[in-house]
């Protein structure tokens, strides 16, 4: 009797995990239709975070997942970052462990987006980004 509910058991677990295999993912989210200006599609927070985190985690030389300064100021020498790189890392590293990392570099990008954002709707358009030489060109 109880090596029969045991069978009984093992084949429901089974069955719920080879259901739970076999369903199909939520649909993904609608992107973002192009701004009116022509320029890219607008930059959700999430977008804004992935892209930056990207470009500076190429600062992690050695792969450990973090950026020490060492690391930044190699970086913003090969970049020809202005300003002193010491400077800019102590911005960064706010727990002040002495090393940048993912959730360091997410609050810094947010607050950034926050400050882009002038209207708070949580998308940034053509005309709420900088205009610097990485900014994409907007109509004249």
């Amino acid at each position: 009797m109880i090596s029969r509910s045991i069978i009984v058991v093992t084949l429901s677990l089974q069955a719920v995990a080879a259901l739970a295999q076999t369903t199909t993912p939520p649909p993904a989210p609608p992107t973002a239709a192009p701004s009116a200006s022509g320029v890219k599609s607008d930059i959700t927070l999430a977008k804004f975070q992935k892209r930056r985190e990207k470009a500076i985690m190429a600062a992690d030389t050695d792969g450990d997942g973090k950026i020490s300064l060492l690391e930044w100021t190699a970086f913003q020498a090969k970049r020809n970052g202005k300003g002193d790189p010491a400077k800019s890392f102590a911005r960064i590293d706010s727990n002040h462990d002495g090393f940048i990392d993912r959730a360091e570099l997410d609050a810094f990008f947010a607050k950034r987006f926050a400050r882009l954002d002038k209207n708070a709707d949580g998308v940034l358009t053509a005309d709420e980004l900088p205009s610097h030489k990485t900014a994409p060109k907007q109509e004249q």
